[in-house]
């Protein structure tokens, strides 16, 4: 790499649960292994081009705060290139394997579709360089199809053909991106996929439409022989007032309807699934059952703040719980653990960046050695397994089956003459076993 933006740090690395130095990771030792698979294969980091690179530390009250050499103002191509080499300078530094991106984030807007694809063109062709030169890997890539103003009303659903067109020919030119840049998914986050009155929207035309977006990429991915994953991210609301991908059993219930169950997996984020009224463990729970667990996205928000404040996940509970649902599913295998979080507006140092994610890569670190204390320890499974046991045998395995009818229940409540013998569901000493391991 040419010009360095973090002159002043080194490659951060693992110096224990003893070290006080904030540049420096306490409990992530990418080599460790856990459950026979090291920490850096089980968690699969990635850092964000949108908020790393170009969260300006702004709200709606304020300017920016963020310290970022690599922003210029001049939203330019040069800018841009500076962009990505700064990115992978601090990918390099922090350890993390991947990164992902939105394409708007990577390359500017141009007047036209052709000048914004020529600008994509020439800045991607600058990752796939750096991409070979530091052996960082591209987890996905999506495209950002929310922020112009000709989304306003949306784009797969939006009330305008011309929108719809414009929303496909973007995601093309970014899925063949995520492709050359050997990408291991690629992700459909809608924004502004959704509405704010239903007396403006037909919402079974937008749904259909969105339907069809989303086979027309399917379609593309089998002509190009894109191999990675797609993958659907919840969002409950914020900007619109309600967005169709508005939970993981809303996403799963849209993809059974619409034949696309087969093609998708989900891409959950914690902030989202709290918007949701969800945790994210349910959230994760209800993707694994359904065999469509794929990626997540590691933030957590502000229980006193009704929006997506995107903070660096630090809360243990949280990581813990995470990890043992993912670790009960098999583990990510095409999806990884992306940062999509921002250091807060007052934490604006180069610094503070570091900081930041040396803190959710410990936090994810500390989750993981707890989830997989946890199944080491078997009680919570075991608790589990016997409370469901009366399903095992008798009439609870011929219900189960698909034996039983309702006669045959009745004969067996009959033959009870009451339940008895109710066991507790004893929450409080469950969650004291989690705390041991916490």
């Amino acid at each position: 790499m040419s010009k360095q933006f973090f002159p002043k740090i080194g490659n951060i690395q693992f110096e224990g649960r003893d070290s006080k130095n904030p540049l420096a990771f306490k409990h992530y030792d990418a080599d460790e292994l856990v459950e026979g698979k090291s920490m850096r294969d089980h968690l699969r980091f990635a850092v964000v081009y949108w908020h790393t690179m170009r969260g300006a530390g702004g709200d709606m009250f304020g300017w920016g705060t963020a310290q970022r050499p690599w922003q210029t103002g001049e939203g330019t191509v040069r800018e841009a290139v500076a962009r990505a080499h700064a990115m992978f300078e601090f990918t390099s530094k922090i350890g993390a394997p991947f990164y992902c991106w939105h394409d708007r984030d990577v390359a500017p807007h141009g007047k036209t579709l052709a000048e914004s694809n020529k600008n994509f063109d020439a800045v991607a062709k600058v990752l796939k360089q750096l991409q070979s030169d530091t052996g960082i890997r591209l987890l996905w890539g999506t495209a950002q199809n929310f922020v112009h103003p000709r989304y306003v009303h949306g784009a797969a659903t939006s009330c305008s053909a011309d929108v719809f067109c414009f929303a496909a020919a973007q995601v093309k030119k970014a899925m063949e991106w995520t492709h050359e840049l050997g990408g291991q998914g690629y992700v459909f986050w809608g924004g502004r996929e959704g509405y704010s009155t239903l007396l403006n929207t037909d919402m079974k035309r937008e749904l259909d439409h969105l339907g069809r977006f989303l086979h027309m990429a399917v379609a593309y991915k089998k002509k190009i022989g894109f191999k990675g994953s797609f993958f659907i991210e919840p969002k409950p609301k914020e900007p619109t007032r309600h967005q169709y991908d508005s939970d993981a059993a809303a996403c799963l219930n849209f993809l059974r309807e619409y034949g696309l169950l087969e093609h998708f997996q989900l891409n959950i984020e914690v902030n989202h699934a709290w918007l949701a009224g969800k945790t994210m463990e349910h959230e994760l729970e209800v993707a694994g059952s359904a065999g469509a667990l794929g990626s997540i996205d590691a933030n957590m928000g502000d229980y006193f703040l009704g929006w997506d404040t995107d903070q660096f996940p630090t809360d243990l509970y949280l990581t813990a719980q995470t990890m043992l649902r993912i670790l009960k599913y098999g583990g990510l295998k095409t999806g990884g653990v992306n940062f999509d979080a921002k250091v807060r507006r007052e934490s604006f140092t180069l610094e503070d960046l570091f900081i930041a994610h040396i803190a959710g890569m410990d936090a994810f670190a500390r989750g993981l050695k707890a989830a997989a204390a946890i199944r080491k320890d078997g009680r919570i499974d075991g608790f589990v397994k016997s409370r469901y046991r009366s399903w095992n045998a008798g009439i609870g395995s011929r219900i189960e089956s698909g034996k039983a009818t309702f006669a045959d229940c009745e004969k067996h409540a009959l033959a009870l003459g009451e339940v008895k013998d109710l066991e507790s569901g004893r929450q409080e000493l469950l969650e004291s076993i989690l705390n041991e391991h916490i």
